[in-house]
């Protein structure tokens, strides 16, 4: 039994997260009563639009009707307000009747729904960008013998990067609401290169470790061209599609610059060691050109809290490869109450894990399996005919079912002929890894798409403005796994660790810039063509803006008069400079001061 309970206790963010989704689930299906309305309840049926006002007019949100709601003062005239008028969520889910018509009496209960689900979503967006997308992307770059310097500023960066990345995009053209888009991205570059770049300082001040100048600087300036080049873009207040496409091309310029040192890098290495692209370490320990100094710390964040999902425990083989037996190999031999325990908990562990495994083709050698493999294959046709068809109104949905259903048939069948039970396949591994890919993407863009959504409803139930959700809730939530993965690389890797953690805390701010950013500027500025596209006006973006130019000056004048030296001075201020502009939104949010005259 104590072996069940340390076993327990090592899974119980996963169990809490997974019990979590039960939990709401069974009140979906039991509590949750459908209205007598046109508006859907629970599944509104187009989730993604990519509507617009007019052809120069940004996207617009559904619950921009919603401004009169918070007029209303008590919970049945809000919830009348939701039936009959255009105030609804634009989500799988309708959050607003969830919360003010199924909980209107118990406030505090739809309250705690909303925030279990915030946190699973947290969870499905991190996990699977971790554990999904970034296998697959890991897989093409070997496919396709990318340079690790190439492949740490393009696929890496893509990899670390894809929550912001998909929530930025989402924001432009999914929910129409771009404004959180701007503010999660802006939210996350500087909680990153300011809170993550401060405490990194502070922890290894007193070893004296230094980073690399050139490499340094080079970052901190072409971060600062990418914030300056959207300064110029908020100030014209709209953008078209080559303007789109050239504040993207920025990334393309700074990938040259940065390959361009890489193949310099044995010249350099004599003079400096450690002027190589961002996250070169890691990338290399994956194309075996290094030691294997750093695969322990490379290990992303969320796939520690799902490292396999759950297997079914064996009686006969204790010593299985099961998650479970590894962390007590005799707890199945010893105690059938031990042995039933752990059937519960595979039964608790699958209903996040399950639909993405049969949903997603992987072809890794540890996590090969022959039936989940032909299953991933035949039921992603099948998935993506159902989105399809909830972002359509066209009269041949049926065919469209039956497409989806025969290709998926017709995969599984060549899937399940032409792989090996115990090995995955060796030839023809690109459609594989392209599938998985797609998929990944796929799953990526719909929890984003639904966690936007949830901000954007939680902005209108709270009363704070959906943008300030997106530069501190989205934001840090996105930028955890940057904080705790940096902060272990620096602390445990040494002078090698804390530079590959500090060009990891740019390099990666600069591609959710320019990319995230950029593609989703160009998407919406597309739509739009050839009229430009507004972007949203936002007074509060000036001021993140000029904090986080700020960090980064400060960043850029005291490294170098410390001798390029991490220390104390250098992290506190970057901290206090964050706390400062955090003080400031907070008390704009709630009405304590007037910055934005947004009160």
């Amino acid at each position: 039994m104590a072996n069940l309970f340390s076993v327990i206790q090592s899974r119980r963010l996963y169990l809490f997260l997974n019990i979590s989704f039960l939990i709401l689930l069974f009140f979906f299906l039991t509590i949750y009563s459908p209205p007598s309305t046109p508006f859907s309840p629970f599944l509104n049926s187009s989730p993604i639009s990519l509507k617009s006002t007019s052809p120069s007019q940004p996207s617009t949100d559904s619950t921009e009707d919603c401004t009169n709601l918070k007029k209303l003062d008590d919970y049945g005239s809000k919830c009348d307000f939701i039936r009959y008028s255009g105030c609804k969520s634009d989500g799988y889910i309708n959050y607003l009747y969830l919360f003010y018509c199924s909980c209107g009496k118990i406030p505090v209960l739809g309250y705690i729904l909303l925030a279990l689900w915030l946190l699973v979503l947290f969870y499905l967006l991190g996990n699977t960008a971790a554990y999904y997308f970034c296998s697959s992307l890991e897989n093409l770059s070997a496919i396709l013998k990318l340079s690790p310097a190439v492949a740490g500023v393009t696929l890496l960066s893509l990899g670390n990067g894809a929550p912001d990345f998909f929530a930025s995009i989402v924001s432009f053209v999914g929910s129409g609401s771009g404004g959180v888009g701007l503010n999660s991205i802006l939210g996350g570059v500087f909680f990153v290169s300011s809170v993550v770049v401060g405490i990194i300082s502070i922890l290894v001040g007193s070893r004296g470790v230094a980073v690399d100048k050139p490499c340094f600087i080079r970052d901190v300036c072409f971060l600062l061209l990418a914030l300056c080049s959207l300064l110029a873009i908020l100030l014209v207040g709209r953008i078209n599609l080559l303007g789109a496409i050239a504040f993207t091309s920025i990334y393309f310029l700074y990938v040259f610059v940065v390959s361009t040192s890489h193949l310099c890098r044995d010249n350099l290495s004599k003079v400096n060691p450690f002027c190589v692209s961002p996250l070169t370490p890691i990338t290399q320990n994956f194309f075996g050109d290094e030691s294997a100094e750093f695969r322990e710390l490379e290990a992303p964040l969320l796939i520690s809290i799902d490292k396999e999902g759950p297997v079914w425990p064996s009686k006969e083989d204790p010593e299985t490869d099961h998650q479970f037996a590894q962390d007590s190999p005799s707890c199945f031999s010893s105690s059938r109450i031990c042995y039933y325990g752990q059937r519960l908990l595979y039964f608790l562990e699958l209903p996040l894990y399950l639909p993405r495994r049969l949903t997603i083709p992987m072809v890794c050698e540890k996590r090969w399996s022959k039936p989940y493999a032909v299953a991933s294959v035949t039921l992603a046709p099948c998935l993506l005919a159902v989105l399809w068809n909830s972002q359509t109104d066209s009269k041949q949905k049926l065919f469209v079912y039956l497409g989806g259903g025969l290709f998926g048939i017709i995969l599984g069948v060549i899937a399940s002929i032409t792989t090996e039970k115990s090995n995955p396949p060796r030839r023809f591994l690109f459609p594989w890894l392209a599938g998985g890919f797609l998929m990944s993407v796929v799953w990526t863009y719909i929890t984003a798409d639904e966690l936007v959504t949830l901000l954007v409803s939680l902005g209108h139930i709270i009363g704070i403005s959906p943008s300030v959700l997106g530069l501190t809730v989205l934001a840090w939530g996105n930028s955890l796994g940057d904080l705790i993965a940096n902060v272990a690389l620096a602390v445990n890797g040494g002078s090698d660790g804390a530079q590959v953690a500090i060009s990891g805390c740019y390099a990666g701010p600069i591609f959710n810039t320019l990319m995230g950013l950029g593609i989703s500027l160009v998407l919406a500025a597309w739509s739009v063509h050839p009229s430009p596209y507004l972007v949203p006006r936002d007074p509060s973006m000036y001021q993140t803006l000029g904090f986080l130019v700020s960090g980064l000056v400060w960043a850029l004048v005291i490294l170098p008069r410390k001798g390029m030296r991490l220390d104390k001075f250098l992290g506190a201020g970057l901290v206090a400079i964050y706390l400062c502009f955090l003080s400031l939104n907070l008390a704009d949010a709630f009405g304590l001061l007037q910055i934005n005259g947004s009160h």
